[in-house]
């Protein structure tokens, strides 16, 4: 799903995941993160306007921010194996895709930060990923 009306040359082709979510955007490297947050936040509403899932088999929803600010990014610790964990972005106003490193294809965890959270509250990651056991239980 793309917003814009063409996809340029320049654009990546990034994965945001957030639980059991991955969102493909094409990104314009040189555009501040705030407006890959507007884009990737006015896809959430449309695609998921009762929120997120974090984990396969739960019907708990995590209910999607009001601002596109509150939406903090990291990049996997270990880009061939996500399960690793990861290391928040930690975007500034001025700061782009390109600015920090990414490239095309590269995989990037979102969270929503709360509007009450201190500056000290660390934002966690949230990454759920298929694994053959899941598979292999749900045909049984």
């Amino acid at each position: 799903m793309v917003r814009r009306a063409e996809i340029l040359d320049i654009d990546l082709s990034i994965r945001f995941k957030y639980g059991i979510h991955t969102i493909v955007l094409f990104v314009d490297p040189t555009k501040p993160f705030s407006d890959v947050a507007d884009e990737l936040l006015e896809i959430l509403r449309d695609r998921y306007p009762q929120g997120l899932t974090t984990t396969f088999g739960s019907k708990d929803k995590i209910e999607l921010p009001d601002d596109p600010l509150q939406i903090e990014f990291a990049l996997p610790k270990s880009p061939t194996d996500l399960s690793r964990g990861w290391n928040p972005l930690n975007v500034s106003e001025k700061d782009t895709p390109a600015s920090k490193g990414l490239e095309d294809n590269s995989v990037v965890a979102f969270a929503f930060r709360p509007h009450d959270a201190d500056e000290d509250d660390e934002t966690k990651f949230e990454v759920d990923f298929p694994r053959f056991q899941d598979d292999f239980e749900e045909e049984q």
